[in-house]
């Protein structure tokens, strides 16, 4: 059954902590044992009482003094085994919460940009909280209170029969009543509980969607229409919800309701034996002190078996993510290279998504260590996604891409992403201050490292102009910057990582044309002794390179110097005369 193997699996994460586990459960089945004791010790009070006028004081306070001395120890057993497990189990689920999260955090932090592009942030840290609070919540129920219920359902209450057969079968039928309602409510619920979590999940994507988008929001006057929208869902989810929660209150009532028949029951049929002399006054009350006890047991096993079916959906959700695997896998025996000379070949490289048209075909390059290697052509043609390759966000289908020799595949990911930096279009900020945004590139570097960079970069002035330098706070994703500020902060970060292989895709396309001059000189700073490729859309900024590459519909149709591409009159010098009748025909 799924919903058992989905909590097997759910059980197997506290792995590491098995030992406690198992010495949880010894001390589960010895709470089950102790609380099974009390109503038998207290149907041998009742019938030492009853008997007493048949045997002498002192033999009656003999016996009673026996009783109560095992009674108390009993009892004290019990709240010592009560404490221990309080505190072992709260200690065990919180331990676990928390390294489930870390290994969640760390899992999809590694997963390939293809995974992130398809699946809402949003969404992503829903599942997280949301499943790390479900785990929490079962492991701390299910070894605090629950699992002494299971015990003593599965293994204890069978030697009810022992004392009196008939009797412990009034008991067993109201277990098997209660799973026979659980098992079938289960089945009802499952189906209708996934569509609610599905629709919490789209409530948290939408809402994260449109608090990273406030401004858009703002702007457009889009305030009552996302209003309106998160409230429909809100909607769907009740209307999916309610009839679950009907079910359940309807199994609950049901459970109670057996629950005091057996009670009834356990009278009636006790009274008919004992006046057949089949059973003692003793054993009645112990019988009515074991349906009290199950009846707590089973109400909140009702409220625990609900709250498992409910979590469900969650659950799965937490393990599909856990589960999803890198479309780019780092071999076993990967190398681990260091600092790279930074010789790049792509050797008949192509590339499609999967299922889909290749979107690259036929790609050949060879790029020296320090060599600059431009990558120009109309939107789609393929730059970027040559770039991805690079960085092996993606294996290409055929051919292969290497790295001072080495197949990227034969690379582990941490060592070949470290000998590659990246400036992007959009300089990408942690809402953390200057000095962690740089040390990003690199952790261990000095405050004279950081000050060397900035100072390459054209940022060391701009910072110090801060109220508080380089703790300054930048907002999330950078806005207490300007554009300009944000992309030199990259460039010094690019700059302190110094990587031999270096990727600036579209790096100034965003700023005004005096920010771009002094973007410029930070990049020549940065572009200096590396291996450098870049992708632009404004021609004039690859007049420097050494080789150009002109990408369309996925392949290389020219190459060569920017002068020796313009005397060619082919689709180079298209694009340039494109771009200059553009520039003349912008209004000043």
């Amino acid at each position: 059954m799924h919903f058992l193997r989905l909590y097997g699996r759910v059980l197997a994460l506290l792995g590491p902590d098995r030992w406690v586990a198992i010495g949880l459960a010894f001390a589960a089945f010895a709470l089950a044992g102790l609380s099974f004791l009390e109503p038998v010790l207290f149907g041998r009070v009742v019938d030492l009482l009853a008997r007493s006028e048949r045997i002498t004081e002192s033999q009656l306070w003999q016996e009673a003094a026996a009783l109560l001395m095992l009674w108390g120890a009993v009892g004290l057993s019990a709240i010592g085994a009560n404490v221990a497990v309080a505190l072992l189990s709260d200690r065990m689920a919180h331990r676990n919460r928390l390294v489930v999260m870390g290994r969640y955090f760390e899992h999809v932090l590694s997963l390939p940009l293809a995974y992130h592009g398809d699946t809402q942030s949003g969404r992503l840290m829903k599942v997280m909280l949301l499943g790390s609070d479900h785990l929490f919540s079962f492991w701390l129920s299910f070894f605090r209170e629950h699992l002494v219920t299971f015990i003593s359902a599965l293994v204890l209450l069978p030697l009810t029969m022992f004392l009196n057969w008939r009797l412990g079968l009034l008991l067993m039928g109201l277990v098997v009543l209660f799973a026979i309602i659980s098992t079938w409510v289960i089945g009802k619920t499952h189906v209708a509980q996934v569509q609610v979590e599905q629709l919490h999940t789209q409530l948290a994507g939408n809402a994260q969607d449109a608090l990273s988008n406030v401004v858009v929001v703002q702007s457009f006057s889009r305030l009552q229409s996302e209003t309106v929208l998160f409230r429909e869902i809100v909607g769907k989810v009740l209307d999916r919800q309610f009839p679950v929660l009907n079910w359940w209150a309807v199994v609950s009532v049901l459970t109670r309701s057996a629950s005091t028949m057996t009670v009834i029951l356990i009278f009636v049929l006790g009274t008919v034996l004992h006046l057949r002399g089949q059973a003692s006054v003793g054993e009645i009350v112990s019988f009515m002190g074991f349906a009290t006890l199950l009846i707590v047991r089973l109400d909140g096993a009702v409220a625990f078996v609900s709250s498992m079916v409910l979590q469900t959906p969650s659950l799965e959700q937490f393990f599909a993510v856990l589960d999803a695997r890198s479309t780019v896998p780092e071999k076993p025996d990967a190398t681990t290279l260091d600092r790279a000379e930074g010789e790049v070949r792509f050797e008949n490289v192509a590339f499609a998504y999967p299922g889909g048209p290749r979107i690259l075909d036929g790609i050949d390059l060879v790029a020296p260590p320090g060599r600059t290697v431009a990558l120009v052509g109309q939107t789609g043609a393929g730059k970027s996604t040559a770039m991805a390759l690079l960085q092996r966000l993606w294996d290409p289908v055929d051919g292969r891409i290497t790295l001072d020799g080495h197949d990227l595949r034969d690379l582990t990911l941490e060592s070949l992403r470290r000998n590659v930096g990246v400036v992007f279009q959009e300089a990408l900020l942690f809402n953390r201050s200057i000095r962690d945004n740089l040390l990003v590139g690199r952790p261990d570097a000095t405050e004279e490292d950081i000050e060397r960079a900035c100072r390459m970069a054209e940022a060391h002035e701009f910072i110090i102009r801060k109220p508080q330098g380089y703790d300054t706070l930048v907002g999330e994703r950078g806005t207490q910057l300007s554009g300009g500020q944000r992309q030199r902060l990259a460039i010094a970060r690019a700059l302190l990582k110094d990587p031999p292989v270096l990727i600036l895709d579209e790096a100034t396309s965003a700023l005004d044309a005096a920010t771009e001059a002094r973007v410029q000189k930070a990049l020549k700073a940065l572009m200096a002794g590396r291996t450098t490729f870049i992708i632009a859309h404004r021609l004039s900024t690859v007049r420097d390179a050494d080789e150009i590459m002109v990408f369309e519909g996925g392949r290389v149709v020219e190459r060569g110097s920017f002068d020796a591409l313009l005397r060619e009159q082919g689709r180079f010098a298209e694009l340039v005369r494109t771009q200059l009748a553009g520039a003349e025909a912008a209004p000043a």
